[in-house]
C-alpha cells in the first residue's frame, strides 16, 4: 500500500516544507507557507507519510515517521536526483555493463566480477552496525520504487539512458555491499611499479621514485624474481577500477560531450583530503569545531550526496555517495565525525609457480593446490551471452596468468573480507554519542583506511587511524611475494594498536593524508604503511591552526578554500 511523500522547495536560503500528518515534525523555521513549490507523491512501499524539504542548495531534508521510511525516502530521492549515476555505479560494480551497452564492455565486466565480495553474507552484514541490513533494504526499496515509476512511464527517463539506448534496472539489497571496486586503495600499483624498477635498475633506484616514511629500507622478498612482474599483471585490475568509457559507443558519437560529463567520476587516489578538530579551549565560541574536506576531482554529477535524515531514534546530516544509505561523514545530535584517507597497506600481489601440464594448479607448501574456477554468463546487448571463467587462489582473484612461463598472479586485499564495503562502516557512527562509540566504530572499520576525526557536544575531540591492517610477520608489504606459503597474513591488527589521540594537548588535530604516525610508533614491527601523500597541505593547516588561539567557523572555511 502506498503512502504520501510531501515535497517542498525552498527559496532564498529558507528551508521549507509541506505538511504531513504522520512524519516527524520539522524545525519551527520550516513552514509550508514559505515554500515556492509543493508536491504530493503517492509511493508504494512507504509505511507512513513523510516530508522532503529541498533547500536552496538542492539538498534534501527528510522527515519520516520511522527509520525504515527515512532510508526508503533517501533511496527514492537519490534515484530521483541521480538515477543515471547510481544505475551506472551498480552496473559497473557488478559487471553488468555489456548487458546495457554491448560487447565492448565484456572484458571490463569480467574484470570487475573478479573483485565482487563472494564471502558469507551473514558475516558481511553482521560486521556493520545493528540494523544496517534493514536500513540498506529500505534504501534499495526506495530506489526500486522510483525505478519502477520510470519504467512504467510515470516519471521521466533521464536523457543519458536515451543517449545510450539503455534502461535503469532494479537493485537487490546485497548489491550495495557486494560491490568492492569503488573502494580500492591501490597498493598493488606501487608494488608492481617497484618490482619493475628493481628489475630494470635495481632496488636503490626505486628510492628516487617513492619516498618511504618512516625511513625504511625494503628488500626483495626471498623467492621473488622481480622480472617476472610485467605490466600485463595489472590489466584486469585497471579494467575493474577504471570508470566507464563511452567512446566505445560509436552510435552516440554526436552526443560525446554529454556522455563525457555523464561518465565523469572522481578518482580518490589522485586528490588529497583534509580534516581537523579544534577543542573548545581554542575556538571563538568555546565549542568544538570539526572541519572535513574530503577532496575528489570535480565531476558532474558530484560523487558526494548531502542529505538530512530525521525520524524517531535517527537524526543525522552529512555527505556520502548517492548509492549508499545514510551518510559517510557528518553529524547527529550529539557527535560529528569526518574522514580522510590514511594509507594503510591493504593489498598484496602474490606470484605463483604453476604446475607443469596443469595451469589451473599452483605451488603451495610441499605440493600443489587447484585454483577455484568460476564460470559466469555475461549478457551482451544485441548478441548472444558470453561465458567467462574467473580463477581464484587461496589468496584472492587471479589477475593474470602466463602458462607459457609457468606463472600466475593473484591479489590479496582487505576488501575481500567481511565488513569492508567502502564507507559503510560509518553506520556505527549514525547513532554514536560518545568517544567510546567512536572507538567502537574505529575497531570495526574495514575499508578504505581512514583518518577519522571526532567531536561531540561534551567538548571531546580526537583522532584515530582506522582500517583493517594485515599482520605481516616476515615482510613489509612493499613488493610482490611468492604465493607458496612463505608470506601469509596472520590476521589483522586490533584497532587499539592503530595510532589515536583524545583531547590533544595542543587543542587541535589535523590530517591531510600525510605520514602522521606519531614519533616512536613501531611501524617497523607493524608495517602499517610506508607510502603517503606530500606533507605540504598538512604543514600549512597545522601552521594556521597553531597560530590561532580563537578559531572560528569562518577561519575554518577560509582555510578549506
Amino acid at each position: 500500500m502506498g503512502q504520501f511523500i510531501r515535497c517542498g522547495v525552498a527559496v532564498l536560503g529558507l528551508v521549507v516544507a509541506a505538511s504531513a500528518a504522520q512524519g516527524a515534525p520539522p524545525p519551527k523555521a520550516i513552514q509550508p507557507s514559505t515554500a515556492i513549490h509543493q508536491q504530493t507523491l503517492l509511493v508504494a512501499g512507504l509505511q507512513k507519510a513523510a516530508r522532503v524539504v529541498i533547500d536552496h542548495w538542492g539538498i534534501a531534508h527528510i522527515f519520516a515517521a520511522s527509520a525504515h521510511d527515512a532510508f526508503f525516502v533517501q533511496g527514492y530521492n537519490a534515484a530521483r536526483d541521480r538515477l543515471w549515476q547510481i544505475d551506472l555505479w551498480r552496473k559497473r560494480g557488478l559487471g553488468l555493463l555489456a548487458k546495457s551497452f554491448g560487447a565492448a564492455y565484456v572484458d571490463q565486466d569480467r574484470a570487475t566480477r573478479l573483485f565482487l565480495y563472494r564471502g558469507d553474507m551473514r558475516a558481511e552484514w553482521a560486521a556493520y552496525a545493528p540494523g544496517t541490513q534493514e536500513a540498506t533494504a529500505a534504501f534499495v526499496a526506495g530506489i526500486n520504487a522510483y525505478v519502477g515509476e520510470v519504467l512504467r512511464g510515470a516519471k521521466p527517463l533521464p536523457p543519458e539512458f536515451a543517449l545510450t539506448h539503455s534502461l535503469p534496472e532494479p537493485w537487490a539489497t546485497d548489491d550495495v555491499v557486494r560491490i568492492r571496486s569503488h573502494a580500492l586503495v591501490s597498493n598493488v600499483l606501487s608494488e608492481v611499479a617497484r618490482a619493475r624498477v628493481v628489475c630494470l635498475a635495481g632496488l636503490d633506484a626505486d628510492k628516487l621514485r617513492r619516498k618511504l616514511e618512516p625511513a625504511h629500507t625494503t628488500k626483495v622478498p626471498e623467492g621473488l624474481d622481480a622480472c617476472d612482474i610485467t605490466e600485463d599483471v595489472l590489466k584486469a585490475y585497471t579494467l575493474a577500477t577504471q570508470q566507464v568509457d563511452f567512446k566505445a559507443l560509436t552510435h552516440t558519437a554526436s552526443a560525446g560531450g554529454v556522455l563525457r560529463i555523464a561518465s565523469a567520476a572522481p578518482d580518490a587516489m589522485n586528490e588529497g583530503s583534509n580534516n581537523w578538530v579544534v577543542a573548545p579551549s581554542r575556538t571563538a565560541t568555546g565549542r568544538p569545531i570539526l572541519a572535513n574536506d574530503p577532496h575528489r576531482q570535480l565531476g558532474v554529477p558530484s560523487l558526494r550526496y548531502i542529505v538530512q535524515l530525521d525520524a524517531p531514534g535517527l537524526s543525522m546530516i552529512g555527505a556520502g555517495e548517492p548509492a549508499l544509505p545514510g551518510v559517510s561523514f557528518g553529524h547527529n545530535a550529539r557527535a560529528a565525525w569526518g574522514l580522510t584517507i590514511f594509507y594503510i597497506d591493504q593489498e598484496d600481489l602474490y606470484v605463483y609457480a604453476l604446475k607443469p601440464g596443469d595451469p589451473d594448479s599452483y605451488k603451495y607448501g610441499d605440493g600443489y593446490e587447484p585454483m577455484r574456477v568460476v564460470r559466469e554468463t555475461i549478457e551482451v546487448k544485441g548478441e548472444a551471452p558470453r561465458t567467462v571463467e574467473l580463477r581464484f587462489t587461496r589468496h584472492g582473484p587471479v589477475l593474470f596468468a602466463d602458462p607459457a612461463k609457468g606463472r600466475a598472479f593473484a591479489l590479496r586485499t582487505v576488501w575481500n573480507e567481511p565488513g569492508a564495503s567502502g564507507y559503510l562502516g560509518s553506520s556505527r557512527m549514525w547513532r554514536a554519542g560518545s568517544w567510546n562509540d567512536f572507538v567502537a566504530a574505529r575497531d570495526h572499520w574495514g575499508a578504505p583506511p581512514l583518518n577519522l576525526v571526532y567531536a561531540d557536544t561534551t567538548g571531546t575531540v580526537g583522532w584515530s587511524a582506522a582500517g583493517r591492517t594485515p599482520v605481516r610477520t616476515n615482510w613489509d608489504g612493499l613488493m610482490p611475494v611468492t604465493g607458496d606459503g612463505r608470506y601469509e597474513w596472520h590476521g589483522f591488527l586490533k584497532g587499539e594498536l592503530l595510532p589515536s589521540v583524545r583531547n590533544p594537548k595542543q587543542g587541535w588535530f589535523a590530517t591531510a593524508n600525510e605520514m602522521n604516525l606519531p614519533a616512536g610508533y613501531p611501524d617497523e614491527e607493524r608495517h602499517v604503511g610506508f607510502e603517503w601523500a606530500d606533507p605540504t597541505r598538512a604543514n600549512r593547516i597545522k601552521a594556521v591552526l597553531g597560530a590561532n588561539a580563537h578559531v572560528s567557523l569562518a577561519d575554518s572555511m577560509a582555510l578549506q578554500t
